[in-house]
């Protein structure tokens, strides 16, 4: 699941991450977090706690 993680910045210098889809689009995005390292605990916990959560589409009626 790693390699599905994009990691960004914003303009203020805050990090944040992306989730990708097998074919690249992102499927999720992070809140702002203050530190790189805070941002990486973001990732790791959501590999740990939502390896097989359902997605729910939610531009579906």
């Amino acid at each position: 699941m790693a390699g599905k993680f994009e990691i960004t910045r914003s303009k203020s210098g805050r990090f944040m991450f992306n989730l990708k889809a097998g074919n690249g689009q992102v499927i999720g995005r992070s809140e702002m977090y203050s530190s790189a390292t805070a941002m990486e605990n973001g990732i790791k916990s959501v590999m740990t706690h939502a390896p097989d959560a359902p997605i729910k589409d939610l531009t579906e009626a």
